[in-house]
């Protein structure tokens, strides 16, 4: 669905428009917030956008300032949306007593225990409700999305690619949470958004996802390998042995010295919008 828009502010980048959005939310039963920068080509045209996921403790705030992603999405001409985290209202019991769980951490994912179920919708709020929503008031080709994320959101990104290939056409990640169904932060945020039924928790476990319905394009991850998160955590290796199972085409490198942090992103943020242009090009 599609709803109305209210400006927080907007700034001049690049030529372009970042602005800083919010709306409520049907899926997630209150406010939600985001970021769009927009090239300076989408004055002329509609342009395919990249969605951009952050991770634990972040918000619509922190891959739109930290990445250093707009100059070269207004090179590639690309729009680029950056959602939060998690919904911030009403505040539920529990939701910011851990940094791992509740307020910026939703796990991209649609809860079904009380009370998560009532507003911790960001699956569906990011696969139908904002997309809708953003293709109504920016200059965007709904046919041509895309969608990348950093830790928490690399998986966000992973799953809502393998499980929506319709809404989006190209994906990519930085070292994100691969099998969180067999992690720390995983257990405790399915464990509290899903139920103890391990059998659910597959339904948004990338790894899982893949080895039974792979993505139809190329998927590129970007591993530090000097990440403190990277052996407990994040699980590449669970990811590598899903493709090679399925037939899933993946570009996963591993970087000498790179941690988890956004100086990690900043280096190889080129790479993955190029990705994304490229194979989102191919679907003009």
């Amino acid at each position: 669905m599609s709803g109305s828009l209210t400006t927080r502010s907007e700034h001049v980048c690049f030529g372009g428009t970042q602005g800083f959005y919010q709306h409520v939310s049907a899926q997630c039963a209150g406010a939600m917030r985001f970021a769009v920068f927009v090239p300076p080509s989408g004055r002329e045209q509609r342009l395919p956008a990249v969605y951009c996921l952050a991770g634990l403790t972040c918000t619509e705030e922190t891959f739109t300032t930290k990445a250093g992603a707009q100059r070269i999405a207004a090179e590639l001409g690309l729009i680029l949306v950056m959602p939060d985290t998690s919904p911030r209202e009403p505040t539920l019991p529990g939701d910011r007593e851990h940094w791992d769980f509740g307020q910026g951490a939703g796990f991209y994912l649609d809860a079904t225990e009380e009370p998560w179920s009532r507003h911790y919708r960001m699956f569906s709020w990011i696969s139908e409700e904002l997309p809708a929503l953003v293709d109504t008031h920016f200059p965007t080709d709904p046919n041509r999305r895309g969608i990348c994320g950093h830790s928490m959101g690399g998986h966000g990104a992973l799953v809502s690619a393998l499980k929506r290939p319709d809404v989006f056409r190209s994906c990519s990640a930085f070292a994100p949470i691969a099998a969180p169904s067999e992690c720390p932060w995983g257990h405790k945020a399915f464990g509290h958004y899903l139920g103890a039924d391990h059998a659910h928790w597959v339904d948004y476990d990338a790894s899982a996802l893949m080895r039974s319905s792979p993505f139809p394009r190329e998927i590129l991850v970007d591993q530090g390998l000097a990440d403190s998160f990277l052996s407990e955590q994040l699980r590449p290796e669970r990811l590598e042995a899903a493709a090679a199972e399925s037939g899933q085409a993946l570009k996963l490198r591993r970087h000498a010295g790179y941690d988890h942090g956004y100086y990690f992103v900043q280096s190889f943020v080129s790479d993955h919008l190029q990705h994304h242009a490229q194979q989102l090009a191919d679907l003009g």
